[in-house]
């Protein structure tokens, strides 16, 4: 009897990780970035490819793409890191956390979604500071707002710090490292 009861147990399923409203608001907000991300890089390697027949084939140089493609590059950087946190592939390093007794594992996975939460909070802040300071001046050639270079940077940073709050709600609720495996 008891060997029936450790195989209908073994059978049945583990309780399924059930995504909350927040959760699904975080995926959109991810898959949003990423096609943003994606476009910019479409747009990016179309006008560098402007640039390469304006020089060579027109020989009349376009000037204005390299400032549209720092604007582009900022925006695939910043948007792709934030997308990173979300999707727990951003850079780190894993080593020590791997060797550590579950307990110390999840005091570091703790303290990452902390750190990562507060680091995007002041990513955030500071540079809507540098956006509403440099609002008034224009970048050259292309004449939109410096202010707009920074953008990617707050966007990154308020994203970084809700990715992290996600993390740290499925962290409390225990479901953080299920997730994980199913990614």
């Amino acid at each position: 009897m008891a060997d029936s009861d450790s195989t209908s147990a073994a059978a049945q399923p583990a309780v399924a990780w059930r995504k909350t409203r927040f959760d699904r608001l975080l995926d959109l907000l991810s898959d949003i970035s990423t096609a943003v991300s994606g476009l910019a890089l479409v747009v990016l390697t179309v006008i560098f490819g402007w640039l390469v027949y304006g020089r060579y084939v027109l020989n009349a140089t376009p000037t204005w793409v390299e400032q549209v493609a720092l604007l582009l590059v900022m925006l695939i950087g910043f948007l792709g890191a934030s997308v990173g946190i979300h999707k727990n592939t951003h850079l780190g390093v894993s080593y020590f956390r791997e060797l550590s007794s579950r307990r110390v594992r999840r005091a570091f996975e703790l303290a990452s979604h902390l750190i990562l939460m507060c680091f995007g909070a002041v990513m955030m802040v500071y540079s809507y500071k540098l956006v509403i300071f440099k609002w008034g001046t224009d970048i050259p050639l292309i004449n939109v707002p410096e202010g707009l270079r920074a953008v990617p940077i707050m966007l990154c940073g308020g994203l970084t710090m809700l990715y992290s709050i996600g993390h740290l709600i499925n962290f409390f609720k225990g479901v953080e490292e299920e997730r994980a495996i199913d990614r």
